[in-house]
């Protein structure tokens, strides 16, 4: 790197998440601050490859705090898995003059990052942008916090009218390998079941559940099940599996899909995007490389790239043990 660093850009890629845009601004104005040229990069790795950057400064992100999505859009690029594809990327980078990239993103976007390192030492800073909650190293991801709001509020929905009908209602949630939202979730909604990918709770257990349930008296019960559960080959699936098991009762089945990644983000993700992408700056500016910015026990740290996208934070046993109670 430079002695002196004069250009940073960012870029947003992969699912977007709510707090996105208060990560850009933190680091567009984190930036302005230091007297740091800044670009936007527009689509993601697919739009460094297309060199479709933008010069920002402090008024360019105004108003987009409470904003949902990304303003610099996202996209998933085909051609950034291929060198020459990379290639491109860097050669834009230089011809741009930028010193340094932040990328807001999950790990798609760091395991991308880790090669482009490795073929062209070029420096790249992290922050974790995804309402999965699945990164390795930090407690929470920016979208988190806003994706479990989404979701309680659509349960407490739902289970208005399972009250009124007397129904089960299956409710799909996001989180294909963590079961991070489904557990929260479902545990702030009074789920009484709740299916996660790390925990396989078996037809037979979840079948003993639900007589239990019957007995003690629920007409109607709701069961969170995180879309990377392995109990059944998908949730239509579970709810026939259900009804021909338990003629009691009558399923319904709501997956709720990408609405858990739009809405203004919460406070608590505005803060800690905001946290984040200063954070991802005073990395920069530190001379550090090759590491996503995250928070630990409330403290904003860093791990190298490839310890962030080489597990997922594990399950907390002590919550799972909470559900088992306050669903009985």
């Amino acid at each position: 790197m430079k002695d002196k660093l004069n250009h940073i850009a960012v870029l947003t890629s992969g699912g977007d998440a709510p707090g996105m845009n208060a990560g850009i601004r933190a680091v567009v104005r984190s930036c302005a601050f230091h007297d740091i040229k800044c670009s936007g990069i527009y689509r993601g790795y697919q739009g460094l490859i297309e060199n479709d950057f933008e010069v920002l400064n402090a008024r360019s992100v105004r108003n987009i705090i409470n904003r949902g999505g990304t303003f610099l859009k996202s996209a998933r690029s085909k051609e950034f898995r291929t060198k020459e594809g990379r290639q491109k990327a860097y050669e834009n980078l230089i011809s741009q003059g930028v010193d340094a990239l932040v990328v807001i993103g999950g790990d798609g976007t760091f395991n991308g990052a880790v090669v482009f390192n490795e073929e062209h030492d070029f420096p790249i800073v992290g922050m974790p942008g995804t309402i999965d909650n699945d990164i390795n190293g930090t407690d929470h991801t920016i979208g988190y916090d806003t994706a479990l709001n989404t979701v309680v509020e659509a349960i407490d929905k739902i289970r208005d009218t399972a009250n009124s009908h007397n129904r089960l209602f299956l409710v799909e949630v996001m989180g294909r390998d963590a079961g991070d939202i489904a557990l929260n979730a479902g545990i702030g909604a009074g789920a009484e079941e709740i299916l996660i990918p790390e925990e396989d709770l078996g037809t037979d257990r979840l079948l003993e559940s639900l007589k239990r349930s019957k007995k003690s008296g629920k007409t109607s019960s709701i069961i969170v099940v995180s879309e990377g559960d392995k109990i059944g080959k998908n949730i239509f699936e579970l709810a026939e599996f259900i009804e021909t098991n338990l003629e009691d009762y009558e399923v319904r089945v709501t997956v709720l899909g990408h609405i858990q990644r739009g809405g203004t983000p919460s406070c608590y993700d505005r803060v800690l995007a905001s946290r984040l992408g200063i954070g991802a700056v005073d990395a920069l500016l530190a001379g550090e490389r090759d590491i996503m910015i995250g928070t630990v026990h409330g403290k904003v740290t860093s791990v190298p790239f490839k310890e962030a996208v080489a597990g997922r934070n594990k399950i907390d046993l002590d919550l799972i043990r909470v559900a088992d109670i306050t669903s009985t």
